[in-house]
């Protein structure tokens, strides 16, 4: 049985760790795509999918050097570097803690729910800001955080703008909420919502309404539940979802048609070790 085995002894994860060491660049930083410029967002997946398989990274230096020469434009790079750097033991710089502190003490890191389309949800900055608070000890004013985001808890319990609640949303609303403290305890109409959009063929969907479960939404219906103290209702199913997802390369991908992504492969593997561990 799978769930019997050490991880590291299973075909999937050498699959996946040949997968990520591959597209890693001559500069030390990483890519979903080979042939293509390295990305902030691929290298912290791509060390982020390492570290949790334990992995030491190669060319480390390099890659530290890679993410110091970053330029520095928007929340999603500064989170992307400065966790990278972090995995990598190393400090951060100078000019990324002041360029947090400074984003961090214009509050903009809520308030809005104007999103671009590729963006997961509205919520997903919140999170990534109180995230980097913690990281360069900037206080944040928890309260006032907390009670915007419970503004968009709707009637069914989660969490959504426009009355339209969904699992992606939910996720990041949940997560910050834990980050700043909040008691979970009042969430079962949350943890309900949540099990509507488990499948019981495997996977998550992104509203009870759908049918077609997706890698990120799967990812955030498993989390959820461990944030509210719950666990999957059909782990083997989900566990058999997840892998038809892995390609011949060894990437994951959002569903068993899709092109594997670092993105992807990091939230397979995240769901993997959660419902393998809680089995066994």
């Amino acid at each position: 049985m799978l769930e019997a085995r050490r991880l590291s002894d299973t075909v999937w994860v050498k699959k996946v760790i040949d997968y990520v060491v591959n597209r890693q660049n001559d500069d030390g930083g990483y890519t979903f795509c080979q042939g293509t410029e390295s990305s902030a967002q691929d290298t912290y997946y791509g060390l982020a999918i390492l570290n949790l398989l334990d992995v030491k990274f190669p060319n480390v230096e390099k890659t530290v050097r890679f993410l110091n020469e970053l330029n520095l434009d928007t929340v999603y790079s500064d989170y992307y570097i400065a966790k990278s750097l972090l995995m990598c033991n190393e400090k951060i710089n100078a000019k990324l803690t002041a360029q947090i502190t400074s984003r961090l003490s214009s509050q903009g890191y809520y308030g809005s729910v104007s999103i671009f389309s590729e963006v997961a949800s509205e919520f997903i900055t919140t999170l990534m800001s109180i995230e980097l608070a913690g990281i360069v000890k900037v206080n944040v004013h928890s309260q006032e955080i907390i009670n915007w985001l419970l503004q968009f808890r709707n009637n069914d319990g989660c969490f959504g703008t426009h009355g339209l609640s969904n699992i992606n949303s939910t996720y990041y609303a949940v997560a910050s909420l834990s980050l700043l403290k909040h008691d979970l305890n009042d969430m079962q109409k949350t943890v309900g919502f949540v099990r509507s959009c488990e499948k019981p063929y495997g996977g998550f969907t992104v509203t009870p309404i759908n049918t077609m479960p997706y890698m990120e939404h799967t990812f955030y219906g498993v989390m959820t539940l461990d944030l509210l103290g719950q666990k999957a209702l059909y782990p083997s199913q989900t566990i058999g979802y997840v892998l038809s997802c892995q390609n011949f390369r060894g990437g994951f991908a959002r569903s068993d048609m899709g092109i594997a992504s670092f993105v992807d492969t990091y939230y397979a593997v995240e769901i993997l070790q959660k419902l393998i561990n809680n089995k066994m």
